[in-house]
């Protein structure tokens, strides 16, 4: 059984091609090619996106042995959005809770009135109240007559989510299911005693970062905000008067958020055009103009914390995710505004994963694979739950 994850980001395009195998998920190999065709975060050109799709598609069915036919694509950026809901349902009177209760509870709290371009991507219990007592993860068998769940709600752009569901279907593959993508990167890179204990992961791209929070085994908070990798560069740029592509480089060769660690007497080379003299700036003057972009990043993560009343609850710390997260120093100045442990999000539970690819940048690529493997399996055990009748009259 084949599972597959496609992180299609709008700096590069990441595919995970996995085997299921006896329960265990085996890494078969993986493609990763430059994206095209986004502009600002949003497509702009599908044929462009779908190109580098295929481009990423190739090297990993070259490296996997694999044709590959379906994936699970990853969606994030500022047009995903969580918030919190609540249904209630009237039993009739004092009975026990069933399995069709719960999901008759679940649908009237998923049915909040949304904009005109808003999806519904995922919901996710997090209580239930039972005659006013709150706090049941499962209310099956309890004795009740009213029945209250609340729940985390996440939508997403439907024209967003049109976009790149059709640039994927262009590059030839079919969408078995679209993921939040800081929800996919918890999958790959956060153990289930972790979430229980309370964590945030946040995944920075070139041009968001998302991130969730779990607290016991609920999800308490999705949120986006544009504050990205591209932030960092854009204000070395506007910092040092250089053009953008040389602020980039600046920031990859040199850059770090701990200017107290840099010598005083280090100084960097400035990219400079032909007919321009010869420029130079302090790397603790570049670090501090990093180090004040991440000190922003990471008081928005506290803020939206602070909205949930989750910021002193993450006692399994912060997980940073996305090739944005790897700058020199970002974890300590996580640490020093969150009050909290935080750490890199690497993808694990994957058997033959390449040390190679050990890094933040494809934990949500292998969280979509992830994914996909549960998916593929829940539809195998419905399958063979049907029984032989089931099947014949299918």
């Amino acid at each position: 059984m084949i599972a597959a994850g496609l992180d299609v980001g709008s700096r590069a395009v990441r595919l995970v091609i996995c085997a299921l195998d006896k329960g265990r998920l085996r890494y078969l190999g993986s493609g990763c090619a430059d994206s095209q065709g986004w502009v600002k975060g949003a497509i702009r050109d599908q044929k462009a996106v779908a190109k580098s799709i295929v481009a990423a598609l190739r090297e990993a069915e070259s490296a996997s042995g694999v044709a590959l036919g379906s994936v699970v694509a990853g969606i994030g950026g500022v047009g995903v959005r969580g918030h919190n809901a609540r249904g209630a349902l009237e039993l009739g009177y004092e009975r026990v809770v069933e399995q069709e209760d719960v999901n008759r509870v679940m649908e009237r709290a998923s049915k909040v009135q949304m904009l005109a371009d808003r999806m519904l991507l995922h919901k996710f219990p997090q209580d239930f109240v039972v005659d006013g007592q709150p706090g049941f993860r499962d209310p099956r068998g309890m004795v009740g007559s009213t029945l209250e769940a609340n729940v985390h709600l996440i939508t997403a752009s439907d024209q967003e989510h049109t976009s790149l569901v059709g640039a994927i279907n262009q590059a030839h593959l079919l969408v078995e299911e679209t993921v939040f993508e800081a929800l996919a990167a918890s999958y790959a890179a956060v153990l289930p005693q972790e979430r229980r204990q309370g964590i945030a992961l946040v995944d920075i791209g070139a041009h968001s970062t998302d991130m969730v929070a779990y607290y016991g085994d609920g999800l308490y908070l999705a949120s986006t905000k544009p504050v990205c990798g591209d932030h960092f560069s854009s204000d070395l740029a506007h910092a040092l008067v250089l053009n953008f592509d040389d602020a980039e480089t600046v920031k990859l060769e040199f850059g770090g958020t701990l200017p107290e660690l840099c010598p005083a007497n280090s100084y960097v080379e400035l990219p400079t055009a032909d007919n321009q003299d010869r420029r130079e700036a302090t790397e603790m003057a570049v670090n501090r103009v990093l180090e004040a972009r991440a000190e922003n990043l990471f008081e928005f993560v506290r803020g939206e914390l602070a909205r949930v009343a989750m910021e002193n609850a993450l006692l399994g710390g912060v997980f940073l995710t996305g090739s944005a997260a790897r700058l020199p120093g970002l974890l300590d100045v996580g640490a020093r505004v969150l009050q909290c442990q935080t750490r890199y999000g690497l993808p694990v539970g994957l058997q033959d994963w390449p040390e190679s690819l050990s890094g933040p940048e494809w934990c949500v690529a292998a969280g979509l694979a992830m994914y996909s493997a549960r998916l593929r399996t829940q539809a195998k055990k419905e399958e063979d739950s049907e029984g032989w009748l089931g099947k014949i009259l299918r």
